[in-house]
């Protein structure tokens, strides 16, 4: 990594390809297809070797990846969203559980969900996407965020109850 962030493009290249099935796993667990998987990933990997330079070592390195590959993962999805809102598209009220499979229409379901938290609440999801989402422990989200611990957890426990009664009741 040192390597890489001091400029080197053979380690560059050889950070960015161990990385990349991380990425892409995390860009998965946000989007429901691969391609729109496919295309976070690129999106973060890119972002990943423009800024490597600024990774200063604050919380874990791997912790810094997952927020950009988080961070994407959402990027896309509101870009897809917003192309197809402006292509007059009809978008389904719910999935329909004949044409989707149970995994995309959940992921789906999490997507809206979480646009819907950004919106009503955008402190809180972060903290969520990076615990929950993202399988940091509350302490690294709290030194990737550089947040006291309480306030992480309380954060994460409001997103979780909102999730909660977004996806249980779809309102």
């Amino acid at each position: 990594m040192a390597a890489a962030q001091a400029g080197d493009p053979g380690s560059t290249e050889y950070l960015l390809a161990k990385l990349r099935p991380v990425v892409l796993r995390r860009c998965s667990r946000f989007l429901p297809h691969h391609a729109d998987a496919e295309e976070a990933a690129q999106d973060a990997l890119l972002s990943i070797s423009t800024h490597l330079g600024e990774y200063g070592g604050h919380g874990s390195f791997l912790g810094w990846v997952t927020v950009i590959a988080s961070n994407a993962a959402r990027s896309t999805y509101r870009s897809m969203r917003r192309r197809a809102e402006e292509s007059h598209a009809d978008l389904p009220e719910s999935v329909d559980p004949r044409t989707t499979s149970v995994i995309a229409g959940t992921r789906l379901d999490l997507m809206e969900a979480l646009a819907a938290l950004e919106q009503q609440h955008p402190t809180l999801v972060e903290s969520f996407v990076l615990r929950d989402l993202g399988d940091l422990t509350y302490v690294q989200v709290a030194e990737e965020l550089d947040a006291p611990l309480g306030t992480v957890k309380a954060r994460i426990h409001q997103a979780r109850r909102f999730m909660r009664e977004r996806l249980v009741t779809g309102l």
